[in-house]
């Protein structure tokens, strides 16, 4: 009875550890339907229908406000690891400057910048000093008036 009862707790902690690797799914900014972007025309919307259709843009163009983007993202997350992009969607409303729709383009996950920092040190010029030598370095050095000029004395 008693080994029963200790495999079936060991079970449980098992299970309930196993509980905190399971991956999440998340969704941040807009959500994007084909079929509703896709009704976008240029030359017929203009900024007023496309904030009726879409609502506000995720954000607008840096040099110009004739430029809005709608930007969604879905991302994985296993346990504790850094989160994957599963699947992104980039609108582009370019108007002209009545405020008419110019264009629409669309775009996905191949904006995304894969950034490799080199490794974990910071090059830097200079020589390179042992362990030994940026340890015992300065031995000496404290204390120590520096060197007085010959004219001083």
């Amino acid at each position: 009875m008693k080994v029963a009862l200790v495999k079936m707790a060991v079970a449980v902690a098992g299970a309930a550890l196993l509980a905190g690797c399971a991956g999440s799914r998340d969704h941040r900014g807009a959500v994007l339907e084909k079929e509703v972007y896709s009704a976008i025309q240029p030359g017929v919307d203009n900024k007023e229908s496309v904030e009726k259709t879409l609502g506000r843009p995720t954000f607008t163009g840096q040099f110009s406000e004739n430029d809005w983007y709608y930007l969604s993202r879905d991302t994985n997350t296993l346990a504790f690891r850094n989160p994957k992009v599963a699947e992104q969607t980039v609108l582009r409303v370019r108007f002209d400057p009545k405020g008419n729709v110019a264009s629409v383009q669309t775009s996905g996950k191949e904006l995304i910048a894969s950034i490799r920092p080199n490794k974990d040190l910071t090059p830097t010029l200079g020589r390179k000093k042992s362990f030994f030598e940026e340890f015992f370095g300065g031995i000496g050095s404290v204390g120590s008036g520096g060197i007085v000029p010959q004219g001083d004395q």
